[in-house]
């Protein structure tokens, strides 16, 4: 499936193939114990999940854990797609990274008490849809002087996309600008692990609805003697 889709990277393949062989494993330990107690007790299937988790915090905890980890590393493999773009592009002029085309617009500048600013609007499309107009910021201290960027962030489930406004060109064209472009597919998908990793490790503190029992070993008593008896 992942190879239909385009990808050909041989480690994101084999990384995304076992990312999927584990999480099927723990899904399907979640479903057999739950069908378990669902026809067992006529429960609907979160109810019997709910149950399952409780009666075993520690094991179904670590199930959770086991899949932060999973979602984290798919997240790792998103890397490997990674786009970065550095360009020099007139007032109105576009560039496209990915499938992103960014067109720049007028450069709004102004000063506050602390720094002067400029902050170039992007406006981005994808696929001849519109997304919406980010503005990267550029600013001098004057406290400090020391210059400053603050980035932009689009943030998607599949990919982020950072957009940072690095300057005017040293040209004599002073129409320029510098623009760094970042595409960082599945970045989100290590922050959704790690909070699934944080979820699974509380689970595991919490005591079991259903402690262990060990049976209890009875002593039993010497028949007394022949010489005893006498």
């Amino acid at each position: 499936v992942l190879m239909a889709m385009g990808i050909r990277h041989v480690y994101a393949l084999m990384s995304f193939g076992l990312c999927m062989f584990v999480t099927w494993t723990i899904v399907s330990e979640f479903i057999k114990g739950a069908g378990a107690l669902r026809a067992k007790n006529a429960m609907n299937w979160f109810s019997a999940m709910w149950e399952l988790t409780h009666r075993n915090t520690r094991r179904y905890g670590g199930y959770l854990v086991h899949m932060g980890i999973v979602i984290m590393f798919i997240g790792f493999t998103g890397s490997a797609f990674n786009q970065d773009k550095t360009v020099e592009v007139p007032i109105g002029g576009t560039f496209d990274i990915g499938r992103y085309t960014i067109k720049v617009g007028e450069l709004e500048s102004g000063r506050n008490s602390n720094y002067q600013y400029g902050k170039l609007p992007l406006h981005i499309s994808a696929n001849g849809e519109d997304l919406g107009v980010m503005k990267p910021e550029k600013r001098f201290y004057f406290a400090s002087e020391q210059p400053s960027s603050e980035v932009r962030i689009r943030r998607r489930l599949n990919e982020d996309l950072y957009l940072n406004f690095a300057g005017q060109s040293n040209q004599e064209d002073s129409k320029k600008v510098v623009v760094q472009a970042y595409v960082f597919p599945l970045v989100t998908w290590i922050w959704i692990g790690y909070w699934a990793t944080v979820f699974g490790t509380l689970i595991c503190l919490i005591p079991s609805k259903v402690q262990r029992v060990y049976l209890k070993t009875e002593v039993v008593g010497v028949a007394p003697s022949a010489h005893a008896r006498v």
